[in-house]
Formats: C-alpha cells, sequence, structure tokens
C-alpha cells in the first residue's frame, strides 16, 4: 500500500515445494520488481505481524533484507523510501513495455549509513507516524462504517434509539419500508430547478479569496474570487458533477466555475437542504450503481419524512461526516509530517542521535 504496508489479502495456495530461504520473515521488506508504470517500481511494503502459515513472494516482487550487521533491518524499508534512492535509474525496459527493477544496480547503490544507534532512533521516529496514521485511517473506516449502518437505520426507522427500532410500525412504499408519517417524492418535487452554470475565468481564481470557486474536480474548491458580480452566488444547494458522478453539499456562499456542474435548488418547503443531500447519496437506494447519471437520477423517488425528523436525521449524520473530516484532516497533516521527517532525518538536516529509543521484540 501506499503507506508502507502489505495487504496479505487474498491470498493462494501454493502446492508445491518452497525451499524454506524463500519463506518471509516478520521485518522483510517487499518491493515491486516489474511493472507496466516506471512509477510503481520500489513501492514497497514491510511483512508485519504474524501468520500461523508460511508465506512466500510472487513473481515481479523482490525481498530485500539486510546481510550486514552496519544496517537495521527496521531502518532499511525508510532508507528505501528516502531521496537516497531514485528507483527510476534503477530500472530497465523490457521488450513487452514492463519497467524491471535491476537488483544488481539496487546492490550496488551507493547510501550514506548512519551508525546503528541513530538508525534505530530514525526508523523509531518514523514508525510512530506510520503507527499514529495507520490508527487514524482505521478510525476513518470504522466512523464510514458507522455512517452506512446509520444511513441503515435513520432512513428506514427515523431517528429513534436503535433498540426502539423494532416497536417503529413501517409501511412498504416503492423504495422499501418507511414510518407511517413519511411521504414518498418524485425527484421532480424535491428540487424547485437547476442554476445556470457559468464559466469561471481561470484568471480570476486565487488561492485565497472571499468567495469559493466550486468546481467538479477532486477538492471541489478551485480557487477563490473577490469580484462576485460577473457570477451567479449560491446559497445551500446540492452540486451534482456530471461527469465525475459526484455529490456535494454545499451551506456556504460560492459560485459555480466548470462546464458539465450542475447545481440543484431543493424545494425548501418540502426538504431539509442537508437532508435531501444524504437521501441522494443513500447507501441503499434502488439502482445506486446508476443514480449518478444525472438523467437517470431524475428517475427516482426520495423519502420525505416531516422537517423536524429531517433535520435530525441530517444532524446525526453530519456529526458523523465532521468527524471523517477531521480523521482525514489528520491523516493528510500525518502524511506531510512522514514525508517532511523522512527527508529531514535521511539527509541528516535533523539528526535524533541522542533520542531515548524503547526496547522492541523483533521488527515490527
Amino acid at each position: 500500500k501506499e503507506n508502507g504496508l502489505l495487504d496479505l489479502t487474498p491470498r493462494v495456495r501454493i502446492i508445491k515445494y518452497i525451499p524454506p530461504e524463500k519463506f518471509l520473515l516478520m521485518g522483510d521488506v517487499l518491493l515491486v520488481g516489474s511493472s507496466g508504470s516506471i512509477q510503481n517500481v520500489g513501492r514497497l511494503g514491510v511483512v508485519s505481524g504474524s501468520s500461523r502459515e508460511p508465506l512466500t513472494f510472487a513473481s515481479f516482487t523482490v525481498r530485500a533484507r539486510t546481510r550486514d550487521s552496519r544496517l537495521e533491518q527496521d531502518f532499511l524499508a525508510f532508507l528505501l523510501r528516502s531521496p537516497w534512492v531514485d528507483f527510476s535509474t534503477l530500472v530497465k525496459r523490457a521488450a513487452d513495455g514492463k519497467y524491471n527493477l535491476q537488483v544488481q544496480l539496487l546492490r550496488n547503490h551507493m547510501v550514506p549509513l548512519p551508525p546503528l544507534f541513530e538508525q534505530r532512533a530514525i526508523a523509531h521516529v518514523l514508525r510512530t507516524i506510520q503507527w499514529a496514521k495507520e490508527t487514524t485511517e482505521n478510525v476513518i473506516a470504522a466512523a464510514r462504517g458507522l455512517k452506512k449502518s446509520l444511513m441503515r437505520h435513520l432512513f428506514t426507522y427515523g431517528p429513534v434509539p436503535v433498540e426502539e427500532a423494532e416497536r417503529v410500525p413501517l409501511k412498504e412504499t416503492e423504495i422499501g419500508p418507511v414510518p407511517p408519517k413519511w411521504a414518498v417524492k418524485a425527484f421532480k418535487d424535491a428540487f424547485v430547478g437547476t442554476a445556470r452554470v457559468p464559466k469561471v475565468k481561470r484568471s480570476d481564481c486565487r488561492p485565497v479569496g472571499m468567495v469559493p470557486v466550486i468546481d467538479q474536480g477532486k477538492d471541489f474548491i478551485a480557487g477563490y474570487v473577490d469580484n462576485v458580480e460577473p457570477y451567479e452566488r449560491m446559497l445551500p444547494v446540492i452540486v451534482f458533477g456530471d461527469h465525475t458522478r459526484i455529490f456535494k453539499f454545499v451551506d456556504f456562499p460560492f459560485v459555480v466555475g466548470a462546464d458539465g456542474t450542475k447545481v440543484l435548488i431543493p424545494n425548501y418547503d418540502l426538504f431539509e437542504p442537508r437532508f435531501l443531500f444524504y437521501a441522494l447519496t443513500r447507501v441503499d437506494l434502488p439502482n445506486r450503481g446508476y443514480n449518478r447519471h444525472f438523467h437517470l437520477l431524475r428517475e427516482i423517488s426520495l423519502p420525505l419524512p416531516p422537517l423536524h425528523e429531517q433535520r435530525e436525521i441530517a444532524r446525526i449524520l453530519h456529526a458523523v461526516d465532521q468527524k471523517i473530516e477531521t480523521e482525514e484532516q489528520r491523516k493528510a497533516a500525518l502524511d506531510v509530517l512522514f514525508k517532511t521527517l523522512l527527508h529531514l532525518l535521511m539527509t541528516g538536516k535533523m539528526r535524533v542521535k541522542d533520542l531515548p529509543v524503547p526496547e522492541t521484540k523483533g521488527v515490527t
């Protein structure tokens, strides 16, 4: 994985004889040794944890294991990710177009080697950041799982405690079971229309400013503008990227700046805008695999609870989204911290030779 961890699933069982020297040990480093993309060559993961069965490694991967007492195995993985090893200079392109790691070139590659005690300190610092990042990723995964379960519960029983769900009477509708007081509305009734999409001049966008420009790109925020007069300034709406097939609820003033982006204006008399956003992104929405195409999205129906229930459902799900966003920001900060410290520690611009390192049993 990108974070230097190995995903050991799925596995295949090898029925032929594998010599013991081909078994993997805890702390071994596995490298991508062959790929159609030069950027993938050298991507690595460290074998950690334990397995009840012996593990070996397949073709196109290379195992790195130190045989020199001057090099800590725990330090090796970070050294191979450092600025001192440029894998693009250690590959050769084959006739089939694949880029293959030249193992002998890697073996002969010169790198600076700190004393053992400093190697341990460097590995300890970087490993601690990796652990923090892995913990954060687990929190994000748990929060996303919670949100998925909450959406199923809230859009079936309403905003009631889980232990009271069995006592909620339900009625069957075209979108599944819902509480008796809920109605079902067609998509066309949920919105009063779509806004025009003015094209924002790229020259007008800047990194900071008064009003954000919403684009249908990866991060949605394409930049900021100070002068909003030429553009349409929007209030709480739902942005739908026709090409990227993604939704985003926007609850701050902004302008729209990309062709293909649709701005859906909710029917405020019937729907709480944020509830409507969650209703459109339900995990159990019929034909969810297709509903992000706008022309098919218009064919669906949506639940219509009383407004006070809509607000409570939106509040609960928004709280989970805020938790996810906070943890994702933490993960991004840890990514930057890891890359920065990897560069500083491996180039000697920051020294940790006096850092006390706790004793560890084996390599993790």
